[in-house]
C-alpha cells in the first residue's frame, strides 16, 4: 500500500487510504456502511489525527434520518466526538504548540462553520484532518476513550448545570431521560455540585445504574407518572413557596413540557438543551407568572467547559459512564442499540 510520509522529525507512516463509516442517503442504520476512502491531507492550519476513539450521541440517528432545515453534506461520515494523536501537521501550524505524537481531543463545535458530525463531516474514521483551533491537549491521566466521551454529552451537561442553571448545594433537581449520555452526565455533575437528584428512566436496569451514580430518588417513567411522584414525595408546589423541585432538566420536550413546569416550586428553573420528543410544546403561562418560573435555554458548550471536564477526569473527580466499547466496523450495531434506548451512558468505538 502506498503511504504518505510525514515530516522528517516524525515517525508515523500514513496509508493513502483508510476505513471510514459513511452513509450516502438519509434513512436508518441500513444506510451506514464501512468504506475504504482516501486518507485526508491536512490543510495549512490543520493537523491530521490518527483517531483512537469515537463516541456516539443522541443526534447521530437524527442526522442519519435527516433534520429538516439542517443541511447534511452527503456522503457523510458520522460522529462528532473523538480523540487520537497527531500524525502530520499543515505547513502553517505552530510547531511550538503542536507536535507529532501529541494526544488530543476534538472540540466539535466550529464557530461560523458548523458542527462536526452534523453539518461538517464527522470523525468515525481512521484519520481526520482538523483545524488546530479545534484541538485540546489531553492530560496524561485521561485516556482516548474517556476524552471521546466528554465533548457533546458532558460539555452540554456542564453548561446546563454550572453556567446556565447555576445549581447550588442542596437544591432539588429532577432530570428527565437520565440514562442517556447527557442525562448521566447531568446526574454526575449535579451530584458533584451537591444537589439532591431525582432521576427518571424507563427500565429498572437504568434506574439501578443511576442510583449507583448518586441519584437520591429514581422514577420509572414507563410505569410511573413523574409529576404525580414529585407531588407525592415532595408536596404540590405553592405560590408561597415549598413543594416541588428547584430545577427540572427537560431535553425531551413534547408532552413532558407542561408536566415539567407543574413540578417546579416557586422561583424554580426549567432547563432545556433540546427536544427529542418534540419541539412544539404547550405552556400554561399561569404557572410561569404565578410561580415566577424561569425557563432557561442552554445551547451546546464552549472549549473552556471541555477543558474543565478534562481536568475533572484527570484528577479523579469524574469518570465518564461508558456503556460499551466496540471496533469501528460495529458502528451499525452501536447505532441500533442507541436507537433502541438500551444505551446507558456513552457508546464508544475504539479504532
Amino acid at each position: 500500500m502506498r503511504s504518505i510520509v510525514t515530516e522528517s522529525n516524525a515517525t508515523p507512516v500514513i496509508p493513502t487510504t483508510m476505513r471510514a463509516v459513511m452513509f450516502h442517503a438519509h434513512g436508518g442504520p441500513e444506510q451506514v456502511q464501512l468504506e475504504i476512502i482516501q486518507t485526508p491531507r491536512p490543510a495549512p492550519h490543520e493537523a491530521l489525527l490518527r483517531v483512537r476513539a469515537v463516541a456516539l450521541n443522541g443526534f447521530d440517528p437524527m442526522v442519519l434520518r435527516g433534520i429538516p432545515g439542517l443541511p447534511t453534506p452527503l456522503p457523510m461520515i458520522p460522529c462528532a466526538d473523538g480523540a487520537g494523536e497527531i500524525v502530520a501537521l499543515g505547513p502553517d501550524v505552530d510547531r511550538d504548540r503542536w507536535r507529532i505524537g501529541q494526544r488530543v481531543g476534538i472540540v466539535p463545535i466550529r464557530p461560523g462553520a458548523g458542527m462536526i458530525g452534523e453539518t461538517l463531516p464527522g470523525v468515525a474514521a481512521e484519520y481526520v484532518a482538523i483545524p488546530t483551533a479545534a484541538l485540546l491537549p489531553l492530560p496524561d491521566a485521561v485516556s482516548h476513550v474517556q476524552a471521546a466521551c466528554l465533548p457533546t454529552a458532558y460539555g452540554t451537561a456542564m453548561r446546563m448545570i454550572h453556567t446556565r442553571a447555576r445549581i447550588l448545594p442542596g437544591e432539588r433537581v429532577l432530570i428527565l431521560g437520565a440514562a442517556g449520555g447527557v442525562g448521566t452526565a447531568c446526574v454526575q455533575l449535579a451530584r458533584l455540585a451537591g444537589a439532591e437528584i431525582i432521576a427518571c428512566a424507563e427500565t429498572e436496569a437504568a434506574l439501578t445504574h443511576l442510583r449507583a451514580l448518586g441519584a437520591d430518588v429514581t422514577i420509572n417513567t414507563a410505569t410511573q407518572d413523574y409529576l404525580s411522584e414529585i407531588h407525592q414525595r415532595f408536596g404540590k408546589p405553592s405560590i408561597w413557596g415549598g413543594g416541588g423541585v428547584d430545577v427540572v432538566i427537560d431535553f425531551l420536550g413534547g408532552d413532558n413540557w407542561s408536566r415539567s413546569i407543574a413540578c417546579l416550586t416557586r422561583l424554580g428553573r426549567l432547563l432545556t438543551c433540546g427536544a427529542s420528543a418534540g419541539f412544539e410544546v404547550s405552556t400554561d403561562l399561569r404557572y410561569v407568572w404565578s410561580f415566577e418560573i424561569n425557563i432557561i435555554g442552554s445551547n451546546g458548550w464552549e472549549a473552556a467547559d471541555q477543558i474543565r471536564l478534562l481536568e475533572m477526569v484527570a484528577d479523579g473527580r469524574l469518570a465518564p459512564v461508558i456503556h460499551a466499547t466496540r471496533p469501528l466496523a460495529e458502528y451499525p450495531t452501536a447505532l441500533r442499540e442507541l436507537i433502541s434506548g438500551a444505551v446507558i451512558g456513552k457508546a464508544v468505538l475504539e479504532i
